[in-house]
């Protein structure tokens, strides 16, 4: 049985992202990831305003008067949700953590693709694969989704992105849309991330921090790197830190953006503390423009 506390938080998050997905989302996501192409489904007598190229010789031919194909668009398409549960998703400085904020994306995510009757599946990684979820349809699936993000306890606190992109290529053989989640705070994935992204259409959602951006002048300071363990005493109010903080967070965000324009593989920055619906919905118009 889930803590009382935890059982009120997905409850709050799957109220929250259900609403989302059903009235800001829905549309947003269908028209940014279409199907896999037309399918045919019948043919009908021509109507004004059809087009030419529609219409079906041989029937027309046998009929006497002009008859169009008529095609609908294969909608059904298998989503896979990649979420990063490492030492640094368990930092937040305002309300909420980092995890806290990835389980509700991946739950606004979960939901739009339900209802459009596609399939959803999770992968949970730290430096391994800690937990996979094949996948499945249906509303009581997206529950599971939130919850395994909450209250999974990973074996390990590291990060390596290329771990879940390589498991994504092994289980999974068909064309899929891949959602990663993380703060990418990691090196040498880019070549794994080169490879899913020509299989795949991947969408990679990066998380911040304001505090991994602008440190406050606080003096000494004993600080632990979460994935690490290892502490160090700082005086965050020395220039040189000052300085060296800057340069650091600078090269942490903008370094992700970098790989992903030079490797095609569409990115959403997204400050965790700050609302997130903004951002996805700009990225789902980028999306359907492009189309």
């Amino acid at each position: 049985m889930l803590p009382p506390e935890i059982l009120r938080k997905i409850k709050r998050i799957q109220l929250k992202t259900n609403y989302l997905a059903n009235e800001i989302f829905s549309g947003e996501y269908e028209s940014a990831f279409r199907g896999r192409g037309m399918e045919f489904e019948e043919v009908r007598e021509y109507q004004p305003g059809d087009e030419i190229r529609t219409i079906d010789w041989n029937v027309t031919a046998r009929m006497g008067r002009p008859f169009v194909k008529i095609y609908r668009e294969e909608r059904e398409m298998t989503v896979m949700i990649m979420v990063d549960l490492s030492g640094t998703l368990d930092f937040g400085t305002r309300s909420k953590f980092k995890r806290e904020t990835a389980a509700e994306i991946a739950a606004v995510l979960a939901y739009a693709a339900v209802k459009s009757n596609d399939k959803v599946g999770l992968i949970l990684f730290t430096d391994e694969v800690e937990h996979y979820i094949p996948v499945k349809k249906g509303r009581g699936h997206v529950y599971r989704v939130i919850q395994e993000v909450l209250t999974y306890q990973p074996k390990r606190m590291g990060t390596k992105l290329n771990v879940p992109l390589e498991f994504l290529m092994r289980v999974m053989h068909r064309s899929c849309i891949a959602f990663l989640i993380s703060d990418f705070l990691d090196e040498g994935y880019e070549k794994a991330l080169r490879i899913a992204r020509e299989r795949h259409d991947l969408v990679c959602l990066q998380m911040y921090d304001p505090a991994e951006r602008h440190l406050p002048k606080m003096g000494y300071l004993l600080m632990e790197d979460p994935e690490s363990g290892e502490e160090h005493w700082v005086n965050t109010s020395s220039r040189a830190f000052q300085q060296q903080f800057q340069e650091r967070s600078k090269r942490i965000i903008e370094t992700p953006q970098q790989t992903f324009q030079s490797l095609g593989v569409d990115a959403v920055l997204m400050d965790q503390t700050a609302d997130y619906i903004e951002p996805l919905l700009q990225f789902f118009r980028f999306r359907e423009k492009r189309q």
